[in-house]
């Protein structure tokens, strides 16, 4: 998967929000905000191919957390970010 081209990722307070700019994010009306972990994912996946296990992987090279935390967190942010149209 990618995170499709135009959207961006700025600083909003403690918070980071996803924006889509030019025309073809037209039809994106809405506001994506991510935590401090999920914009590092971002940060770290943003014009490259990925997919769930490079997401689980970078989990836990950043966080202490347990394999199989990492895979459920990894599955759930491919799909939401799939979800809502900001990765394909």
């Amino acid at each position: 998967m990618k995170i499709k081209e135009g959207f961006v990722l700025r600083p909003l307070g403690k918070e980071f929000i996803v924006l889509g700019e030019g025309v073809s994010q037209v039809d994106f009306n809405k506001m994506v905000t991510l935590n401090e972990t999920a914009a590092y994912l971002w940060k770290e996946v943003e014009g490259k191919e990925f997919t769930e296990e490079t997401i689980k992987n970078l989990l836990l090279e950043k966080y202490d957390v347990s394999e199989e935390i990492a895979a459920k967190d990894s599955e759930a942010i491919a799909r939401k970010w799939i979800e809502i149209g900001v990765a394909e």
